[in-house]
């Protein structure tokens, strides 16, 4: 029989008992964070659950870490406090357990309608990777920009591509996006382009939450790698193209990805996910042995994009891809991360890089969607080669289970003018 909450959960919500993604919540915009869980259309206080004295466990038993305004204290226990976490919860949740069912007060203080809260990043980011992890985005980037012939450099199928970003830009979802300025490709013999970006793009991505992480000068087996990996979000790393395409080289992205990176609210757990796993895609040829994976696998998680431009009510879907299409998995993104000793803590954002498939309607940008502006898309009566100003960009995403959801809700974000 299917596990129920007695909390009423609708049956298309992406957040069921199966789910319980973790996030940090207030109820007034002075008030401090508080961290919790999504039930149905609620959140879960963890605070009034933990001063309850009900994480009982031998690992939860007296911490203070969902006392905290982040969660980066809970992150840093590891996998047997997340498993232990989880299974508290569930039975607490779950409609034959009477302690907190039949507790009136506790369920009036504990259990606050999402409609009354407002979301706010539920950790700390210390640092923030973004990878380059699908093979479809990098054959179309690199169709477009260099041709055909190479448009996968060799070293791509060895390792794990990656930069490192911005933590201090990266905002939660409903924040607005101001469009950036910077330079652009000069025309002829004219000084380079200076002003607002006029190839503003989305990508659709998601990010890796670390959990204890490694100290400095250790690495992580990428057979070990899931235990550092505590959960994912949505993630929508903006991208300017015209100023990422003059100022890449010889350094890579700058200016062109710094200024802003949305992630959605909740962090759907890797055990929550664990249904879903999937094969990754062989590997050719096969990784060096510190990328070796004895089981080597992703997740099937619908991605949904719609653009909803400005002036008009309802949105357009542009893209419908899947976790899936990512060639390099996460553990092996975390180990070659660590692989020279760097120290990832807990809280760090890793970023998968832009999801795309196989498909026309499954690309994850508008780079590749318009082919760098040379097919304008078609939005319910008006065209885009990038994004404009009032344009909202929503990302969703969710695991189809037997009558129920794991689902991640959605990753917003709207384009805003430049600041005077």
């Amino acid at each position: 029989m299917a596990l129920k909450s007695f909390v009423q959960v609708h049956p298309e919500s992406h957040f069921p008992i199966q789910n319980l993604p973790y996030g940090a919540f207030r109820t007034q915009p002075a008030a401090p964070a508080r961290l919790a869980v999504a039930i149905g259309d609620c959140v879960l206080d963890l605070s009034e659950i933990a001063k309850a004295g009900l994480f009982n466990g031998p690992i939860l038993s007296g911490s203070d870490c969902f006392l905290q305004p982040t969660l980066n204290k809970f992150l840093a226990l590891g996998r047997p406090a997340w498993k232990e976490a989880r299974a508290t919860l569930q039975k607490l949740l779950s409609s034959s357990e009477p302690t907190l069912r039949d507790n009136a007060e506790l369920r009036q203080k504990s259990l606050v309608p999402m409609s009354e809260v407002e979301m706010v990043i539920p950790m700390e980011i210390g640092d923030y990777t973004d990878f380059f992890s699908s093979m479809h985005h990098a054959k179309n980037c690199g169709t477009i920009f260099v041709g055909p012939q190479n448009a996968i450099p060799p070293n791509w199928f060895h390792l794990p591509i990656a930069y490192h970003g911005r933590a201090s830009s990266v905002v939660i979802s409903g924040t607005n996006i101001i469009r950036p300025r910077g330079q652009g490709h000069p025309t002829g013999s004219s000084p380079p382009y200076f002003g607002p970006s006029l190839k503003l793009d989305f990508e659709l991505e998601m990010g890796a939450i670390v959990g204890p992480g490694n100290e400095l000068g250790k690495t992580i087996d990428v057979n070990e790698a899931a235990d550092h990996i505590f959960g994912l979000v949505l993630m929508n790393d903006w991208s300017a193209r015209d100023i990422q395409a003059w100022e890449y080289i010889p350094l890579g992205p700058f200016l062109g990805k710094s200024f802003g990176t949305t992630i959605s609210p909740w962090i759907v757990t890797l055990d929550a996910l664990e249904p879903f796993a999937c094969d990754a895609p062989k590997q050719d040829p096969h990784p060096l042995p510190y990328l070796a994976e004895k089981n080597s696998k992703n997740y099937d998680i619908a991605l949904e994009v719609q653009i909803k431009p400005s002036g008009q009510k309802d949105s357009t879907v542009v893209t419908r891809s899947n976790f899936e299409n990512l060639y390099w998995t996460l553990t092996q993104q975390l180990a070659h991360h660590t692989i020279n000793g760097c120290n990832l803590r807990p809280g760090d954002l890793l970023g998968t890089g832009t999801i795309s498939g196989p498909e026309p309607d499954s690309l994850g940008c508008l780079l590749e969607l318009t082919w760098n502006g040379q097919r304008p898309l078609s939005l319910n009566g008006t065209t885009r080669k990038f994004l404009e100003d009032g344009d909202e960009v929503i990302i969703s995403g969710c695991c189809k289970g037997d009558g129920y959801n794991v689902g991640f809700g959605t990753c917003a974000g709207k384009v805003v003018p430049p600041r005077d």
